[in-house]
């Protein structure tokens, strides 16, 4: 269950993580958010990133060996850059039209998904 719990975590926290560093940029299509000064858009991504941390570091807790948890820090951390990436293309692809996955995205998360696969390898 710990492994659940961890990459649920992950990608919740990932999720909120790709809002408070974008987020922003699909905010700029609304007229009332124009005008809004830099220092009121890093408080309001701060704001939202944090909620990534709630889930961020309960996430590493739960999933670090040294915890009882079934990952190693390296392990964490190139299942986390994976997940990143996934919920950073499913979010690109469905809130900014402009924005498409080509062929070579498309392999670059598969690299991914095998460096996921190749940190597991003892």
């Amino acid at each position: 269950m710990k492994v659940l719990y961890t990459i649920l975590l992950l990608v919740i926290s990932n999720t909120f993580m790709t809002l408070a560093w974008y987020g922003h940029l699909k905010l700029k299509e609304f007229k009332w958010f124009e005008s809004w000064p830099l220092i009121a858009v890093i408080a309001l991504s701060w704001g939202i990133a944090l909620f990534e941390y709630c889930f961020q570091v309960p996430a590493n807790r739960i999933g670090f060996e040294g915890n009882g948890g079934p990952f190693s820090l390296l392990e964490l951390k190139v299942i986390q850059e994976a997940i990143s990436c996934i919920v950073f293309g499913v979010i690109v692809t469905l809130c900014f039209k402009g924005e498409t996955l080509a062929w070579n995205h498309i392999v670059a998360f598969v690299l991914l998904i095998l460096a996921v696969y190749f940190v597991f390898i003892k």
